[in-house]
């Protein structure tokens, strides 16, 4: 392939008689003043010194042989066709092109990834991604939005991170954000009820929720439908090939974070936000929509078919200001699931909820150690302990362990998923031990 040049001597020539003057060089003269000549910057570096340099750098980094630490970000078996087809260089861009119908590829592996969502949470519709699961969250509560109605209930079970993006969308347009109250780990029904008032336009719940407990989204979607809101839920990918789909439980949103689905674990990003709803909200879906049809020929094309944003339609009307898609992201995910399937998802729910639940019973015989929430979880708990997390988290860290999240001075949210072993869990369970 020959390279790309985008005017040739001619042209630019000819654009330089129009102007008046002989070369570049001298249509540049007079910007001179504007740089600065002294910048006091060290000499450059040999290519072999900039390697080791940044050698150096990523040593101090601290890599552990084992991670129990999930809380929003997890480690997972990552197959490697997910990173030999990444690899490919037609696929790597980060964002959806502003002309994206020029690429029928780009397109379709938008289509493909909307259609396993959609899958996966049994909504009927499906967005283009978004930049993570909490500006998805955020995004999909403004969906429900309702002129007469300011108020949204969020269970004290979202994510604390993802709460405060809500907060920075909501706060500033005037919606009140209430929060529900918890019953052992689970958000409360009695509350919820109870504050169910006509001003209220949705609830949003996560599922399993911030300390892993699996919440009863069908009877909490009884009550948001029978008061006349909106229902939205945060869920985690891999629950949904296990538990109830979001759209059974009666949600009308499904929002939550990709990252699980094939991308490693990597200082927080990038990441991926998945949005899937009910039809009747598909003009309110933030970011784009691609659909399918047929050509001239009748074969297969794929199109742009809505796209709600600021740049195509009037700002005061736009659902959202996303200008992309994390494109790149969506196609790992999309990856990730065709080469899984759903014999494949299905498993490594299993896993990860089975080697919890070892986790957590074996934990619990350690003197010192039980769990604070009987409610049954997924694939994360909460101890409460009677050593310092701190001291926890120390003696683990000197073993290679990554222990979990400290919640509290006595209390840890744990994480296992199908990448931990039973050696790795017997060596954390060795270490608690020897905690005083």
């Amino acid at each position: 392939m020959s390279t790309y040049t985008p005017h040739t001597s001619a042209e630019i020539q000819a654009m330089l008689d129009v102007v008046g003057v002989k070369s570049l060089e001298q249509l540049y003269q007079g910007l001179e003043s504007l740089f600065v000549k002294d910048m006091d910057l060290p000499a450059g570096k040999s290519q072999q010194e900039v390697a080791r340099y940044f050698e150096n750098l990523a040593a101090e980094n601290k890599v552990f042989g084992s991670i129990f630490l999930g809380a929003g970000a997890y480690q997972h078996y990552i197959p490697p066709v997910v990173k030999s087809l990444l690899s490919r260089e037609e696929f790597v861009t980060a964002y959806t092109p502003y002309q994206a119908e020029m690429s029928q590829g780009i397109l379709q592996g938008i289509f493909e990834f909307q259609t396993m969502i959609a899958e996966l949470t049994g909504m009927q519709v499906s967005n283009a991604s978004l930049y993570d699961g909490s500006t998805a969250l955020a995004d999909g509560i403004l969906m429900l939005a309702e002129k007469k109605k300011n108020k949204v209930l969020v269970s004290e079970a979202i994510h604390p991170r993802s709460l405060e993006v809500v907060k920075t969308y909501l706060i500033p347009q005037g919606i009140q954000i209430e929060k529900v109250a918890l019953e052992n780990g689970r958000t409360s029904l009695s509350d919820l009820k109870a504050k169910l008032t006509p001003d209220v336009f949705a609830v949003a719940v996560a599922q399993p929720n911030f300390f892993g407990v699996i919440e009863d989204a069908a009877a909490i979607g009884e009550a948001v439908k029978a008061a006349g809101a909106g229902y939205i839920m945060q869920v985690e990918p891999f629950a949904c090939a296990m538990l109830k789909t979001p759209f059974a439980c009666g949600a009308d949103i499904a929002v939550g974070e990709g990252q699980p689905l094939g991308m490693p674990l990597s200082f927080g990003g990038p990441y991926l936000g998945f949005v899937g709803a009910r039809e009747k909200l598909v003009r309110k879906l933030t970011g784009r929509i691609v659909g399918k049809t047929a050509d001239a020929n009748g074969n297969d094309a794929y199109v742009l078919t809505l796209q709600a944003r600021e740049q195509h339609i009037r700002r005061e009307k736009a659902a959202s200001s996303i200008c992309s898609n994390q494109a790149l992201c969506a196609l790992t995910a999309t990856i990730y699931m065709a080469t899984a399937g759903k014999t494949g998802m299905k498993e490594v729910a299993s896993q990860c909820v089975s080697k919890a639940h070892y986790l957590a019973a074996e934990m619990v015989k350690i003197p010192g150690f039980r769990l604070k929430y009987s409610a049954e979880f997924f694939n994360e708990f909460v101890t409460v302990t009677d050593a310092p997390a701190d001291e926890i988290i120390r003696k683990c860290a000197e073993k290679n362990i990554l222990a979990g999240l400290k919640l509290s001075e006595h209390e840890i949210l744990w994480c296992s998923t199908e990448v931990n072993t039973k050696a790795d869990m017997d060596q954390l369970l060795a270490v608690l031990k020897e905690v005083k």
